[in-house]
């Protein structure tokens, strides 16, 4: 025996697909600083999603995948809540929002403030995780 493990069979295997929303800007109250407070800034938000692959064949029913739209409306919700201090407070909050979700196995999450220095396109944070439910 090689040690080689042979690949389940296409219909053992897990079926996985990503999800992904690219450059979602939204005003956010977002900032420890005094000027910050004061006014919404932009900030551009970036999903990708691996989702674990229901059984059986896709019906084209909405209610078999994750919806994307359910994602950026959740997002939203998220910066729309308030002030929030940090931008890895809110990567955080929208990691929560992904995971909610049963059959999302992993969220990676880039939020990058838009407007901080005049001689930077962003600054911001990107961070992955897991689904403990999964």
């Amino acid at each position: 025996m090689s040690g080689v493990v042979a690949p389940l069979p296409a219909s053992q295997a897990l079926r996985t697909r990503r999800i992904f929303v690219r450059d979602l800007v939204l005003p956010c109250l977002i900032g420890v600083h005094r000027h910050e407070r004061d006014g919404r800034q932009r900030v551009r938000i970036n999903l990708e999603l691996e989702v674990v692959e229901g059984e059986g064949e896709l019906r084209d029913r909405l209610g078999d995948v994750v919806c994307y739209e359910a994602l950026v409306d959740g997002v939203r919700r998220v910066v729309g809540a308030g002030h929030v201090n940090l931008v890895e407070t809110l990567a955080e909050s929208i990691a929560d929002v992904c995971l909610d979700d049963d059959r999302v196995r992993w969220a990676k999450v880039r939020v990058e403030k838009l407007d901080v220095f005049a001689d930077a396109a962003s600054v911001g944070i990107e961070i992955e995780r897991q689904n403990a439910k999964g």
